[in-house]
């Protein structure tokens, strides 16, 4: 994508909190797979869901390291 640039540069293993909450409860997504989608996994109840890369940046508040 030629003249984009990203905040946030995801890597596998990583925690990212989103603005909403997710129907369980948990706002918390561990990231799993990364590329022009970025597979993420629910801290809460486990739901694996992919998201385009532009999508998540706005969603997102926060990206930490796993502890």
């Amino acid at each position: 994508m030629p003249g984009k640039f990203f905040r946030y540069k995801y890597a596998e293993g990583e925690i990212v909190t989103f603005k909403k909450k997710h129907p369980c409860g948990r706002s918390e997504w561990e990231v799993t797979g990364v590329g022009s989608e970025v597979r993420l996994k629910c801290l809460g109840c486990g739901r694996v869901m992919t998201m385009a890369r532009e999508s998540l940046e706005k969603a997102t508040v926060a990206v930490r390291p796993k502890d």
